[in-house]
C-alpha cells in the first residue's frame, strides 16, 4: 500500500491511495497540472488512476477535478448531493459521475464512505479496504460515533488536525468565520484528533496529521500537541504532518 498526501489544507487537498494495484486520487483541490506532477514524483502516472473520490464540494477539494475529468475521464465517485452543490458540474463530462450511497468495489478494493459533520450537503470520509485499510477523515466538526467506528483498526490514518482553539480565538478571523471553525460541522482541533486517537481500539502504523490551517495552528504546534495528550495517556503512533505544498508519502506498511 501507497499513500500520498499531494496537498492538505485550506488552499487544495489530493490524497493518492495504491492499494493492492487500485489507484486512487481522493479530492482533486489542486489544479489537475500540479496532481499530475505530483503524481509523476511519486511515480505514478495520472492517466493509470482507476477513479476520484470527491468528499465534498468545497473548492479546495474540487478545483482540478474538471480539468483533470477532460483530460482522463475518469470515474468520479461521490454523494448525489456533492454532485448537484459542485460549481463545476456543468464543466464535468456526465458520464463520468457514478454517485454513491453506501460501500462499493472497484478492483477487488472496497471503498466505505461513512457520514462527516461538516458543513457541506453530504459529505464523507472514505476508509479503503484490500490487504491492507487506509481510512481518511478531514473536514470534520467533531468525531462521531460512526466515525470513530470508521478510523478503528485502519493500517493508515489520514486524519485532521486543523487548528488550535487558542490560536484561533486569538487570531484575526471575523467572529463569523470562528465560529463555523469551532461548530460540530467545521473542522477538527488538534486535542479532538489525539482523543479520537487515544479512543481508537486497534490503532494505525502510521497516522498523517492533515488539513492544517495556515493561519491558526503550525507544524510543531500541531504534532506537540497530539503527541503530548498520547505521551500522558500512553499510546505510541507514528505521525507524519502533511503539508500544502509539498508531498507527504509512505510507500509500505509493515
Amino acid at each position: 500500500m501507497q499513500v500520498s498526501v499531494l496537498a492538505s489544507g485550506s488552499k487544495g487537498n489530493a490524497v493518492y491511495v495504491e492499494m493492492d494495484g487500485t489507484r486512487l486520487l481522493i479530492d482533486a483541490g489542486i489544479s489537475a497540472t500540479k496532481i499530475k506532477k505530483g503524481l509523476a514524483a511519486e511515480g505514478v502516472d495520472a492517466a493509470s488512476l482507476d477513479g476520484v473520490l470527491v468528499t465534498h464540494e468545497h473548492r479546495d477539494h474540487i478545483a482540478g477535478l474538471t480539468t483533470l475529468s477532460k483530460w482522463y475521464h475518469l470515474p468520479i465517485f461521490t454523494r448525489q448531493g456533492t454532485i448537484e452543490n459542485m460549481t463545476c458540474r456543468s464543466a464535468v463530462p456526465a458520464d463520468c459521475f457514478h454517485p454513491i450511497t453506501g460501500s462499493f468495489e472497484l478492483n477487488g478494493i472496497r471503498v466505505e464512505p461513512f457520514n462527516i459533520s461538516h458543513d457541506a450537503a453530504d459529505p464523507v470520509g472514505y476508509r479503503i479496504c484490500g490487504s491492507r485499510c487506509c481510512t481518511l477523515a478531514t473536514d470534520l466538526g467533531f468525531v462521531t460515533s460512526s466515525v470513530q467506528a470508521a478510523i478503528d483498526g485502519a493500517d493508515v490514518l489520514v486524519l485532521e488536525a486543523n487548528h488550535d482553539p487558542d490560536v484561533l480565538k486569538n487570531g484575526a478571523y471575523p467572529w463569523s468565520l470562528k465560529r463555523r471553525i469551532l461548530s460540530n460541522r467545521g473542522h477538527l482541533a488538534n486535542s479532538d484528533a489525539a482523543w479520537a486517537l487515544v479512543r481508537m481500539k486497534k490503532r494505525p502504523a502510521k497516522v498523517f496529521l492533515a488539513h492544517l490551517s495556515e493561519e491558526n495552528n503550525r507544524p510543531e504546534l500541531a504534532r506537540e500537541t497530539v503527541q503530548d495528550i498520547l505521551d500522558r495517556q500512553g499510546v505510541q503512533l507514528d505521525l507524519m504532518v502533511t503539508s500544502q505544498s509539498e508531498a507527504v508519502s509512505l510507500h509500505s506498511v509493515n
